[in-house]
């Protein structure tokens, strides 16, 4: 896989897609339609929040696959995605709940706050453009450094039989 003329990062990402997250994925979509309609929310709410949730997704794309990237080191990263699954279950709470020094580390250290408080904030009219294209960049960042991150993985691959 590594010889074709296609990004092995793009090939490994998308090559094996499993159906089994779909009925989360609606089940949430069913939430945020309910809750949406008891707050009133109109379609342009929705539309606007689609783009902070995409920097989201590329976000949390980048950290899963720089974890993932590791394999090569490390056989047994399951703890490490543990902690990071762990971490990212603190995106249930809006960060004005935290104190200071977790909003700190949930905004710049892990960025939790990119992944679930500005598309929130911006689908209930109260986001501000900064936090919307601080996301913005942070995910071509993340974006370009898992790149970065997979390519020198790959100078210490020696294969599967080796």
């Amino acid at each position: 896989m590594l010889l074709k003329p296609i990004s092995s990062q793009f090939w490994l990402s998308t090559h094996t897609l499993s159906p089994w997250g779909i009925p989360d994925l609606l089940f949430g979509l069913f939430l945020i339609g309910y809750a949406g309609t008891g707050l009133g929310l109109q379609a342009r709410d929705y539309l606007t929040s689609l783009i902070p949730i995409l920097f989201g997704f590329l976000i949390l794309y980048s950290l899963w696959f720089m974890l993932g990237a590791m394999s090569i080191w490390f056989v047994k990263i399951y703890n490490v995605t543990e902690v990071l699954r762990g971490l990212l279950e603190a995106g249930r709470f809006p960060m004005a709940a935290y104190p200071a020094t977790y909003r700190f580390f949930f905004t710049f250290i892990v960025p939790v706050a990119f992944l679930t408080t500005v598309p929130t904030e911006v689908i209930l009219g109260r986001g501000e453009l900064i936090w919307t294209i601080g996301a913005g960049l942070l995910a071509i960042a993340l974006f370009f450094a898992s790149s970065a991150f997979w390519r020198f993985a790959l100078k210490f691959y020696t294969s599967a039989s080796s």
